[in-house]
This record gives C-alpha cells, structure tokens and sequence, in this order.
C-alpha cells in the first residue's frame, strides 16, 4: 500500500513511522525542515514543503497513493481545502483527514473525506472499553468489534463447531495465534491448551466472553 501523510504534528510522525513498520510504502509532506530532516530515515520519502494548490499536490505523485491522510487539522481552513482537492479534484480513492472539533469533523464530511479522525474522542472511546472490560477490543464499528482471548479451560480439546458460539453467543470465533500471527480457522479446528483465540462480533456478546 502507498501512504501519503501530510503534515507531520504528534499525530502525523507517529502515524508516518508505524506505516512503514507495517511494510507501507510511505511519502511524507510538511512545511517544517527539521521535522522532515529527522524522519527521512524512517519512511520511504520526505519532503519539505507547503501544499497549497492542486498543481503542488499533482507534482508530488499524489495521484498514485492509496491512501492520503490530511494531519495538518490545527491548519482548520487548509485542511478542509487540501482534503477538497484531493477528493474533487485528483480523485483519490481513499482520503483520511484529522479534525480538532466536531465542527470541522463535519465540513471535512461535506468536502468529501473518507474517514475523520477525531482524536479526543476516539481515543476517549478506546481507553473507555478498555476500562471497562478485563479484555481489549478492537472496534469496527460502534457494535461490533474483535477481541482475543487465551482458550478457556472448558473449550480446550472442542473443534469450533462443537462449541456452538455462533447458535449460543453470535460469536465467532476466526483465528488462532501461532507465533506472532493469526492463522485463520474452520470450524474443525480442535482447540488447544493455551491457544490465543480471535473472536469477533457484537461488543455485547463478545463481553460474555470474560465469564469463560
């Protein structure tokens, strides 16, 4: 995948460097000389520079990225023009921009963004399922999410269709963890001993889970 991050705030870099760990291809873009000197290492390109029109955004490849992620949100008037060009204008099929208030969560809406991050309150909302269940989740959606468990004593030696999750909870449960990845199973999986299992459904029925 081809990421291009624009502006590179807390957010940005942060974002920018764990992309590329992930094995993305990324171009990053901010104004600032120091801050692009000190991630060139870390991403795939760095460029010092100011988007202001859609000749700038033309001129750096723009139209050959997956994914451009507008993180210039305390810029309020200029993240709502770059996100506009990149959607009306250059057609990019994917458009992520940061708002700083529900206000500009709207307009950036409106001038077609994909998806707004709103980071106070997503991360309000992450930090809140964490508390309040003993198991992490990871939303979809705001009902259903993904979460993992290790096995439960009483599912150790069952297939996944001997459990019955999806009849009894509306569960179910789509991994299984070898080494540092999830393998995805069938229902005749047999479940063994200290497995780490993926489970995904509505966050009520995956909160069932903790009474296994």
């Amino acid at each position: 995948m081809k990421y291009c991050v624009i502006g590179l705030g807390l957010f940005g870099y942060q974002l920018s460097v764990s992309l590329a760990e992930q094995g993305g291809e990324v171009l990053v873009i901010d104004s600032n000389e120091a801050t692009v000197e000190s991630i060139q290492d870390k991403v795939t390109q760095a460029l010092c520079m100011r988007v202001t029109d859609e000749e700038s955004l033309r001129s750096i490849g723009i139209e050959d990225m997956d994914v451009v992620i507008v993180a210039i949100a305390e810029d309020f008037a200029g993240s709502i023009l770059i996100t506009a060009l990149l959607k009306k204008q250059l057609n990019i099929r994917k458009v992520v921009a940061r708002a700083i208030n529900s206000i500009h969560e709207e307009i950036l809406k409106l001038v077609g963004a994909d998806s707004v991050i709103l980071l106070e309150r997503d991360m309000g909302i992450k930090i809140a399922n964490k508390l309040s269940l003993p198991i992490e989740l990871i939303q979809i959606t705001n009902s259903f999410a993904v979460t993992q468990i290790t096995a439960p004593e009483n599912y150790i030696g069952k297939t996944i269709n001997e459990l019955k999750l999806t009849a009894l909870k509306k569960l179910s449960c789509i991994a299984v963890k070898k080494g540092d990845e999830f393998i995805l199973i069938t229902g005749e999986y047999q479940i063994m001993e200290k497995d780490i299992l993926m489970f995904a459904g509505n966050r009520k029925n995956l909160e069932t889970l903790v009474n296994e």
